[in-house]
């Protein structure tokens, strides 16, 4: 790093920054209904958004911070193990084709704001719904934590905020100050505000990727040289080269595909699919998505440039701004930060709102208070909403920067565990709630603690979310273990509760509701106040 203040990158920064706050703050007035007072309007932008809006939207809800700064730094600290990220994205879209349109019409069909609401309407069942909304909460948080790290990344690059010396308050302003403008406008305008920036920044980060995959190979000296640097460095580390080694392809791939089946069970991605006005337009979205994982494996390869360009730093997920900072002109890294930064704020509104959600809906209204109103619901999640920013801003000011993405994956481990509630249940009722409850219980226990166990040079517990394969004696995905003794313990309980004739729970949709769209009759986008949150 420079030591010093880069001046005009923190000019560019700013007028991007300010930039989007202005239209953070305007999209309160962005397609305003009558109406604001319901999580429908401030939650889900009124179910309005077109193929583009949730196409940005949904673009901005996944790639995210952590994109453009721990990708490439798993990148450029393990090698070609870190493009993990690559094939779960290619996995996941036909996945959610067949699954996401069907959660759109019974959701639409009901009123349903969130993945719990559908678990509890499905299956009858407030437990297994709240088991449901507390994960999704739980596995929500750290990857908020995540994108504040991407900020201060950034800023810590810039030179703002001072060295390490320096007194915390001071050192921590800019991200509180970040931290503030994120919850006022998230507070003010709900979920329009992160889909009106999400244009914004989707633009920053293909303009970014397009010039940094031709400028810095070209003062490196060609792709030849990077990938030869790159392979020098792992092989001296006996870390394989450019590729795997072999020891490690049952990780790869297992993290890769449980990855693939966590993405679309995070809270922060429902509610972007949630938003929009059709079936159709979900179903559109499964397949020009696709074009993000073309963006994302050129953005891990900057991992490599960063070590072809000698770039030394104690976190690696400095590794990628201080790449930019090196190779980039001032002006042009301002607006490689700005990506980063803008990049952070979009999800970090979307995870924020959509853990609001759940706590209202499936916490506050179900448990606390069931008369609620739909305008006391929405102030409920506006407060709650800022309550999570505030938990993850603790996280980051209070903790190691280095761990945040260990438990961003002990978050993804813990999301898995809702897949056969959720995905189940828009397939077959054939699961008893009580069996799904349970294996949703031993998966979360197995996979907490076996990623307790697992140690790191820098942390004696959750130091990675990979461990041995009970049985197979092979090192795999945590998650992806927990998700299989999940599934097992759910199958072999409903077989046993069915034949003991166990009370089961009142299914309130039928097989209609999973194919309806928009304009069919008896499809609404919110309940009537006296039964919207409901069980039965």
């Amino acid at each position: 790093m420079n030591g010093g203040v880069n001046g005009v990158a923190l000019a560019v920064f700013i007028f991007f920054f300010v930039l989007v706050t202005a239209m953070g703050f305007l999209a309160a007035r962005w397609r305003r209904a009558e109406n604001e007072a319901s999580l429908d309007e401030w939650g889900l932008g009124g179910r309005s958004f077109g193929t583009w809006i949730t196409w940005f939207l949904l673009g901005g809800d996944l790639y995210t911070a952590y994109t453009f700064v721990a990708v490439p730094a798993a990148i450029y600290a393990a090698g070609a193990s870190g493009f993990f990220a690559v094939p779960y994205t290619i996995l996941v879209y036909p996945l959610i084709f067949t699954f996401l349109p069907r959660l759109w019409s019974v959701s639409h069909k009901h009123g349903y704001v969130t993945t719990s609401d559908f678990v509890r309407g499905r299956f009858g069942s407030k437990g297994l719904s709240l088991a449901v909304a507390v994960t999704g909460i739980l596995a929500t948080m750290p990857y908020i934590a995540l994108q504040l790290v991407g900020i201060q990344a950034v800023l810590d690059v810039m030179g703002v905020g001072g060295g390490e010396d320096t007194n915390w308050f001071i050192k921590d302003l800019p991200l509180l100050i970040a931290f503030g403008v994120l919850a006022a406008y998230t507070y003010s305008s709900g979920l329009r505000a992160p889909a009106l920036i999400a244009f914004v920044k989707d633009t920053l980060i293909y303009l970014v990727i397009a010039v940094a995959i031709i400028y810095i190979p070209i003062k490196l000296g060609g792709f030849d040289d990077i990938f030869a640097a790159a392979g020098e460095k792992f092989e001296a580390a006996g870390a394989g080269g450019v590729t795997p080694p072999d020891s490690g392809q049952w990780t790869y791939a297992t993290l890769a595909l449980g990855s693939a089946l966590a993405l679309f069970m995070y809270p922060h991605s429902i509610t972007a699919t949630l938003s929009s006005r059709s079936r159709e337009v979900i179903r559109r979205n499964t397949t020009i998505l696709p074009l993000y994982s073309l963006m994302l494996g050129l953005l891990a390869l900057l991992g490599f440039m960063a070590i072809a360009a000698g770039i030394k730093v104690s976190n690696g997920q400095l590794a990628i701004p201080q790449l930019f900072e090196d190779m980039f002109p001032d002006w042009f890294a301002g607006v490689a930060f700005a990506a980063i930064g803008i990049g952070a704020l979009v999800p970090a509104a979307i995870m924020s709102i959509a853990a609001a959600n759940l706590f209202t809906r499936n916490i506050y209204k179900d448990f606390i208070r069931p008369d609620a109103t739909p305008e006391q619901e929405t102030k409920v999640s506006k407060l709650v909403s800022l309550l999570v920013k505030v938990g993850a801003l603790v996280f980051v000011l209070g903790m190691d920067k280095t761990v945040a993405i260990n438990f961003q994956l002990l978050g993804g481990i813990w999301i898995l565990q809702t897949f056969p509630a959720l995905v189940g249940g828009l397939f077959t009722r054939w699961f008893h709630r009580w069996a799904l409850l349970a294996g949703w219980a031993v998966g979360m226990v197995y996979g907490t603690l076996a990623a307790y166990g697992v140690a790191s040079p820098t942390q004696a517990h959750f130091g990675g979310s990979s461990k041995e394969i009970p049985g197979i004696g092979e090192i795999g995905y945590i998650g992806l273990t927990a998700f299989v003794l999940n599934v097992l313990v759910t199958v072999v309980l409903t077989v046993i509760l069915r034949a003991a004739k166990a009370p089961d729970g009142i299914d309130e949709t039928s097989p209609e509701d999973y194919t309806a769209d928009a304009g069919d009759p008896g499809v609404r986008t919110e309940l009537p106040p006296a039964t919207a949150g409901t069980s039965h």
